[in-house]
């Protein structure tokens, strides 16, 4: 389908739903659009063009919005979309994760590992050094480089006892990269989201962890530079400025193709 018969076909569609450009907007903005509602009646008008993605959830919201098939009608040759809505959604990576459903986004997140080629390899003197230099800094105990696989950690890199294929549930790391940011916990004791933990309640009775997140191809979340300790401990900006300039060494190591550091 041609750009000319893409527009007639979504406006066309979106006239016979009843909805306002406001409306379209609405519900376009709903699907993870991110033009403004200006640039979307102008291209509704037949009067500018929009980036291909754009393109395809306009359509996605007329053909919601009318209720219809995917060929906005039923009319031979008039597919609403040149692809797949879902795989336009994977060429986002990460920044598309919201517009996927859980199944799909961990799907992606898992590709992107494993092009990495890391998973169940020995480790390698470019990524201990990192994980030594982190638990000098911090003085602990433990530190790791952990990636995050489908039911369990790998430990790539590790100084002390970091327990090798942790099943993923119980590991720190996996609640590291479900929330997309740098984790601190100065006594998890006093945190109800930890203080149940086996490895809080039991040994090794971890009291402090402080994880930052890496990222693969796509920018997806694959793992983690952590450190814990059994003693808690104060964590202050400088430490955590500290913690993320080690961090961005180790995602060099990781995945150097990954520039876009300040998204995290």
């Amino acid at each position: 389908m041609n750009e000319r018969s893409r527009h007639e076909l979504t406006a066309d569609a979106l006239r016979r739903a009843g909805m306002s450009v406001a409306e379209a907007w609405i519900q376009y903005f709903a699907l993870g659009g991110s033009l403004s509602e200006v640039e979307i009646d102008a291209y509704l008008r037949g009067q500018a063009e929009l980036p291909p993605l754009e393109c395809e959830l306009l359509a996605e919201a007329a053909r919601e919005a009318s209720g219809q098939g995917a060929d906005m009608g039923g009319r031979p040759g008039t597919e609403l979309l040149s692809g797949s809505t879902t795989d336009a959604f994977r060429q986002l990576g990460a920044a598309g994760s919201v517009l996927l459903d859980p199944e799909t986004a961990e799907g992606e997140r898992l590709r992107s590992l494993a092009q990495l080629h890391l998973l169940d390899t020995p480790p390698e003197d470019r990524f201990d050094r990192i994980t030594r230099r982190a638990a000098e800094r911090f003085g602990c105990e433990v530190a790791t480089l952990a990636l995050i696989a489908d039911d369990r950690q790998f430990i790539k890199s590790a100084v002390g006892e970091a327990d090798q294929d942790l099943e993923r549930t119980k590991a720190f790391c996996n609640a590291t990269i479900r929330s997309s940011g740098p984790l601190v916990l100065t006594d998890t004791t006093q945190d109800e989201r930890f203080r149940s933990h086996p490895f809080v309640a039991g040994e090794p009775h971890i009291r402090f962890y402080a994880g930052y997140p890496l990222r693969g191809p796509g920018g997806w979340l694959i793992g983690t530079l952590c450190v814990m300790s059994t003693s808690p401990r104060p964590f202050t900006d400088q430490d955590l400025q500290d913690l993320e300039l080690l961090a961005q060494e180790m995602q060099h190591e990781v995945f150097p193709g990954w520039k876009a550091w300040s998204i995290l």
